[in-house]
């Protein structure tokens, strides 16, 4: 049984952005230019085009800056979690955030990858796949073979029924995750508020048979560093983005 599309999406926009510096020195990793649209922006876009109306961001980093540009967006209401005093990490966040996410299911959202072409279409489609009687967490998850700027070796091996395994001691995995899942919030109702992870929850629900993924059906750029943004403007230069 598929889910509507979100109502709700939770935007991960805290992080130092270490390995983008000297880019972020004095800029957010979320609001680097990339071929002249911010990098933030190239998922909040597909989030509204998707039909998410409502926006959690968590905010760290220079948090005056994300906010300021958040606040020039009205297509998306935008409700800030304010970890000003300690960023918490991607599952951190989530805890923090949790009365502010609602019990229906949301999209988690990373700002430092993209999908081209941009558009809706792939967030529609994880929701059309998520069945919360059957996973509590569905990972988009790209293929490393058509992707740029991902430097790993892979994350996971997913099998003919979708669920995941951690690509643990082998050479390489097939699957990156791409920055972007549908999951049932109430996954968090128990964490604590501290720096964690969302490894944590990932490996209970494989424990369990409960984390699952769905392959991107478009390319995928990781964004991780200043190599990786040129070239990714490269690439969207050259395929007309």
């Amino acid at each position: 049984m598929s889910v509507p599309v979100p109502h709700t999406a939770m935007v991960l926009a805290a992080g130092l952005g270490t390995r983008m510096r000297p880019l972020t020195d004095d800029t957010p990793k979320p609001l680097i230019d990339v071929a002249g649209k911010r990098l933030m922006d190239r998922m909040l876009d597909p989030l509204a085009a998707a039909g998410v109306k409502r926006v959690v961001v968590n905010v760290h980093y220079l948090a005056e800056q994300v906010e300021a540009h958040l606040a020039a967006r009205s297509d998306l209401e935008i409700v800030i979690s304010d970890e000003r005093g300690e960023v918490l990490e991607t599952g951190g966040a989530l805890a923090k955030a949790r009365p502010l996410l609602g019990d229906d299911p949301i999209f988690v959202i990373n700002t430092d990858a993209f999908w081209a072409p941009e558009s809706g279409e792939p967030l529609v489609a994880l929701a059309e796949a998520f069945d919360p009687d059957h996973a509590d967490a569905l990972l988009m998850v790209a293929d490393t073979g058509r992707c740029l700027g991902f430097d790993g070796a892979g994350d996971f091996f997913l099998g003919d029924d979708h669920r995941m395994v951690r690509r643990g001691d082998a050479k390489s995995a097939p699957w990156a995750y791409a920055g972007a899942r549908i999951i049932r919030p109430q996954l968090y109702d128990a964490e604590p508020v501290e720096r964690f992870s969302a490894l944590r929850v990932w490996d209970r629900l494989i424990a369990e048979r409960r984390l699952m993924g769905w392959p991107l059906d478009r390319f995928w750029l990781h964004v991780g560093d200043p190599g990786a943004l040129k070239d990714a403007e490269m690439w969207l230069r050259c395929h007309g983005e």
